[in-house]
């Protein structure tokens, strides 16, 4: 290898928030399915096997499995890490892993760098928000990686001067950018520049700009003709002719270092084009088994090889509108090219309204801030220490070393109040807003999910009403599917808007069909009940009770009494208050119930009516994954008697529809639908009861066979196929040297590949393959031979290569 050719290929791991702008959790997104949301689904696609990347063998059987982030350099969105950090900890845990795992490999330089904090477009902010982003970015990176950041990704590689000057003010050693975004290079020692374009530009060398404060950072320009073939012309079909396409961007004939690098969206490498991780890591392989490079990250190769050039920047640009920043303000043609005919002239209204919104609101922040706060604006910057850690002695540590003095509980829910206003108004300018094609989109949505939370925030702080005002805004802004752009708006923002009688309201709907504990932490509230009562009578049921409801992002909290009832079906009909006085509670509960246990349901909506003041509510009022929840649970005895119908006809015909099948007569449509729903739902069940049959499997596939059944939700199926079969991988039985147990995955296997299913069974694959790995280092010994026959056996069933000898004792 020769010493001088270096390569570095970064992910930029990245998605919008997408959490509910009053619940703090992501909703269940229907696209997404079979996974609860995209999130979800783009994680278990990309971001977990990425963890684990099988490299085959050219009968492609495993022969190695990677953690790519350890050969990386990379950088994940702060939102994106906070949900990996609850929803999927193994995954979070081996990206924060492999970064220390990289700092051994590259000379104490961690392969992650930094991203500006939720992807506003840094040019087109101003500089508060602009410093805010990168201040966030910096101190959540230190918090999840321990370590000072010595990169940072800006969203869409957006650019401009002032951007580059507050990474360096912050201690940022670099940023990648797009060869288009480089205007002209110089030696460090010669004095004339020499323009450049992203053809001209030699991008195998890094740059330093230096800035007008007389600081300088350092660039690297990715290779664009490389990184467009791994996004858009099928690099990742083939691992090895990926490498190829690395290594042959070399130039030969130059003897000194050089660095052939590619920054590209990370979700390229699995979720875009699936199995691209499995490219991935079979061109790092290739390129390291080969010896034909050095894989290394920017920083290590900083440190080896400082700029020895200079370079000026388009201010302005970015790496994905050929137009510079107008993607994000302005009809400039650059849209996903799914809606011919459509226009985008709603980006520049929108981004009008927003920063309409922004100045409204910041004299509200400053004023009511500054009897507590010397600084109002260093504390939104400090802010993010209670963003990733909203404890309450956190909190209250907080608001103790800024707040000139000390502060009562009300006074620290405003000052809650006033930074969770600010995180909202920066939240609201996520660059997925803008991106696509149209106004009512649900990136846009989101966004506009965020400003509604800040009218809200300033609403309650200050009693100013800014709504009005900006739906009168949002209605002169042009929509390519509503009559304008308050139409979607008002259609799925407005009503969504959550407060803690809301809150309540839900709590009381499901405390119907859940049974709740004393404390509870539910979203991102706290509930404590001082009483509760249910009542049954058949399908009928009463739900009384008292419940304390705290914020956990605000502190603000309310007291409810609640009646609820539920008359069967979706007829929910229920009652809150927030002023009721114990003595009329106790009256309400003993006039209610005293009319439930005398059937008399005429009364008890009569005595609920007259008890609360309040306006009523329903089942409708439930949160979107509750909701839907209880109304599963709701219709789950209609669909089973529909279950019972179709089972009965395909009981009572079955050697009838046989022999119409024998025959070579169409079976009827009725008998075909039963036949199809029938055999679709044993086989799910088969995989989700307990105890797996291997005959009872044996007759389904007969049965598929025999009826020619098609899967009627077949990723759903092979989702919970490849869970079960990950499952019995790590049955206690195999542990202790159950042959059976391996027996029941290899005929699981087998019956399912001979009616054609083949679920992903990655995460199998990689669990056996780290149980091989055990016994061939003997970590492990087999307790017999026949147990290590059969175990080999199962790893031909799973596709991995087991002919390394392994030890049996």
């Amino acid at each position: 290898m020769s010493n001088n050719k270096f390569v570095c290929i970064h992910g930029h791991f990245y998605q919008p928030p997408r959490e509910n702008a009053w619940l703090e959790v992501v909703e269940i997104q229907d696209t997404a399915a079979p996974y609860h949301d995209w999130n979800e689904r783009i994680n278990a696609e990309c971001y977990a096997p990425n963890v684990a990347a099988r490299i085959q063998d050219h009968e492609n059987k495993i022969i190695r499995i990677l953690n790519n982030y350890t050969k990386l350099s990379f950088n994940f969105g702060p939102t994106l890490l906070s949900w990996m950090e609850k929803e999927d900890p193994k995954t979070y845990q081996a990206i924060l892993g492999a970064d220390k795992s990289s700092q051994q490999s590259f000379n104490g330089h961690g392969s992650a760098i930094a991203q500006a904090y939720n992807h506003i477009i840094s040019p087109l902010a101003d500089s508060k928000d602009k410093e805010t982003q990168i201040v966030w970015g910096i101190q959540d990176f230190i918090h999840r990686f321990k370590r000072r950041p010595e990169g940072m990704w800006l969203p869409e590689t957006a650019v401009d001067t002032e951007s580059l000057e507050l990474l360096a003010k912050h201690g940022i050693k670099f940023t990648i950018l797009a060869p288009r975004q480089a205007k002209a290079i110089k030696h460090l020692k010669d004095k004339e520049w020499h323009s450049v374009d992203e053809n001209s530009l030699d991008t195998r060398r890094p740059y330093y700009c230096n800035l007008p404060s007389g600081k300088k950072i350092a660039l690297f320009f990715y290779n664009g003709h490389n990184a467009r073939g791994v996004a858009f012309e099928g690099y990742l079909n083939n691992g090895k002719h990926f490498a190829q396409s690395l290594i042959s961007s070399f130039d030969p004939n130059d003897t000194q270092p050089q660095l052939v690098h590619i920054a590209t969206d990370g979700e390229s490498y699995g979720h875009h084009h699936r199995h691209g991780e499995m490219a991935l890591a079979d061109c790092i392989n290739h390129i390291e088994e080969n010896n034909l490079a050095k894989i290394i990250n920017y920083g290590a190769y900083l440190e080896l090889f400082p700029p020895e050039y200079e370079a000026q920047i388009h201010e302005n640009s970015s790496w994905s509108c050929v137009h510079g920043v107008e993607r994000w303000r302005a009809n400039c043609g650059c849209n996903s090219g799914g809606h011919p005919g459509w226009n985008q002239l709603w980006r520049s209204p929108l981004r009008d309204t927003l920063d309409w919104l922004r100045e409204s609101i910041r004299p509200i922040f400053v004023k009511y801030c500054k009897p507590y706060f010397e600084d109002p604006w260093q504390v939104r910057n400090e802010y993010i220490k209670i963003i990733l850690d909203r404890s309450e002695e956190n909190v209250d540590a907080f608001i103790k070393k800024y707040a000139k003095r000390p502060v009562d509980d009300s006074e620290k829910i405003s000052l809650l109040r006033l930074l969770e206003m600010q995180r909202n108004a920066m939240l609201m300018y996520t660059s997925c807003g803008w991106f696509f094609d149209e106004i009512s989109g649900i990136e846009t949505n989101q966004i506009l999910q965020y400003a509604n939370r800040a009218i809200q925030y300033a609403k309650k702080i200050s009693d100013i009403e800014l709504h009005d005002p900006f739906l009168e805004k949002l209605q002169q802004i042009p929509s390519n599917v509503y009559e304008n752009g308050a139409g979607s708006y008002e259609e799925h923002i407005a009503p969504a808007s959550v407060d803690l009688v809301k809150v309540g309201m839900h709590y009381a709907v499901s405390s119907l069909f859940e049974e709740y504990p004393e404390h509870l932490e539910f979203f991102n509230f706290i509930s404590d009940i001082q009483s509760f009562e249910l009542l049954e009578a058949g399908i009928q049921k009463l739900a009384i009770g008292q419940v304390s409801l705290k914020s956990r992002i605000t502190h603000a909290k309310k007291d409810f009494g609640f009646a609820v009832l539920y008359l069967g079906q979706h007829n929910i009909i229920g009652y809150i208050n927030t002023e009721m006085p114990e003595e009329h509670f106790q009256n309400m509960h003993q006039k209610v119930t005293e009319a439930f246990k005398n059937a008399n349901l005429g009364n008890v909506i009569a005595h609920m009516q007259e008890s609360f003041s309040s306006e009523k509510f329903s089942i409708w009022h439930l949160f979107r994954d509750e909701k839907r929840k209880i109304l599963q649970q709701i219709t789950a005895t209609n669909l089973n008697k529909i279950e019972g119908l179709y089972r009965e006809i395909y009981n009572d015909n079955n050697l009838l529809m046989k022999g119409i099948v024998d025959s070579k007569i169409p079976l009827p449509k009725a008998f075909q639908d039963a036949v199809q729903f029938i055999m679709n739902k044993e086989l799910y069940n088969f995989f989700v009861e307990n105890g797996l049959n291997i005959r009872r499997l044996v007759q389904l596939a007969e049965e598929f066979k025999k009826w020619d059944i098609q899967l009627h939700d077949p990723d759903r199926l092979h989702l919970v196929i490849s869970e079960r079969i990950f499952e019995e991988l790590q049955n206690d039985q195999l542990e202790m040297g159950s042959i059976e147990a391996l027996d029941k995955i290899i005929n699981i296997l087998q019956i399912l590949r001979s009616i054609g299913i083949e679920p992903d069974i990655w995460r199998a694959q990689n669990y056996y393959f780290s149980l091989l790995k055990k016994y061939q280092n003997g970590e492990k010994s087999f307790p017999g031979r026949a147990f290590e026959q059969q175990f080999l056996e199962l790893g031909n069933h799973l596709l991995v290569r087991t002919e390394n000898k392994i030890p049996v004792h």
